[in-house]
């Protein structure tokens, strides 16, 4: 029983993960990654600030899960 709500937990928190990184929109393209546009740092604001924090903690939750998970499975087995 336990087991199925951390799988399901783990489903659902890697869903919120990946949207929420999707919806992320600075960095997009590979021209960023290998050298363009140095000039074009800011500070992030408001939503995009929010974003951030919120894929943060979604990725901390997300590798708390996974551990908890593989605890409980060699614990059962």
């Amino acid at each position: 029983m336990m087991l199925q709500i951390i799988n399901i937990a783990e489903i659902i928190v890697a869903i919120l993960l990946v949207i929420s990184i999707l919806m992320q929109n600075r960095g997009a393209g590979l021209s960023s990654t290998f050298g363009g546009d140095f000039g074009g740092y800011y500070s992030k604001r408001g939503f995009e600030k929010f974003l951030v924090v919120f894929s943060s903690i979604l990725a901390i939750v997300f590798v708390v899960l996974a551990i908890a998970n593989l605890v409980l499975v060699n614990k059962l087995s």
